[in-house]
């Protein structure tokens, strides 16, 4: 693959952190009844960041919890021969909340759908809003995010890498384009 151009440094990751975390107060009126869901691998630590940002602007620690959307995939055939089965850590009461689903890239909107499916296996919430890194467009489910970092219009043969510290030892994001 062939690296394109870097669409994010560490600062601008920052950035649409933390102008995504006083959207999600904004939007909501503040914190109450609200919980962060990172969609494994790379939303986990985005949601962590976004509730510590939160929690210096308002002195709320919103909860966050983790979820594994593999076995929730249409594609699942397509896309894993052995699907390895993740916990999901949510142990708080999500009934009446409002889940933010948190995640890295937005493409095709199946990855959320899954999400969604997940989300209500265990409980009916007030409502789902979606905040993701970066939107790239293309999709193929009537999807759409309520914060978005950063707007990214691409071609299919183009691929979007969010790099973070927590997974990758590094904060970037880069797209690079299929030889």
């Amino acid at each position: 693959m062939k690296i394109k151009a870097q669409l994010l440094d560490e600062k601008g990751i920052e950035r649409s952190l933390i102008r995504i975390s006083h959207e999600i107060i904004e939007k909501n009126k503040g914190t109450e009844n609200l919980v962060l869901v990172g969609i494994k691998t790379r939303g986990v630590p985005l949601a962590q960041r976004i509730s510590s940002y939160i929690e210096s602007f308002e002195g709320v620690k919103i909860p966050v919890g983790t979820l594994d959307i593999t076995l929730y995939r249409d594609d699942l055939t397509e896309k894993y021969e052995q699907p390895s089965i993740n916990d999901n850590t949510i142990d708080f009461e999500i009934k009446g909340k409002t889940i933010i689903l948190v995640d890295d890239v937005l493409f095709t909107g199946r990855t959320v759908r899954a999400a969604m499916d997940a989300i209500i296996r265990l409980g009916r919430p007030k409502a789902i809003q979606l905040a993701v890194l970066i939107d790239r467009g293309h999709r193929e489910l009537p999807i759409r995010p309520d914060y978005v970092g950063k707007n990214v219009p691409t071609s299919l043969s183009e691929i979007v890498h969010v790099r973070l510290y927590e997974t990758d030892g590094e904060n970037k994001v880069i797209i690079s384009e299929k030889e």
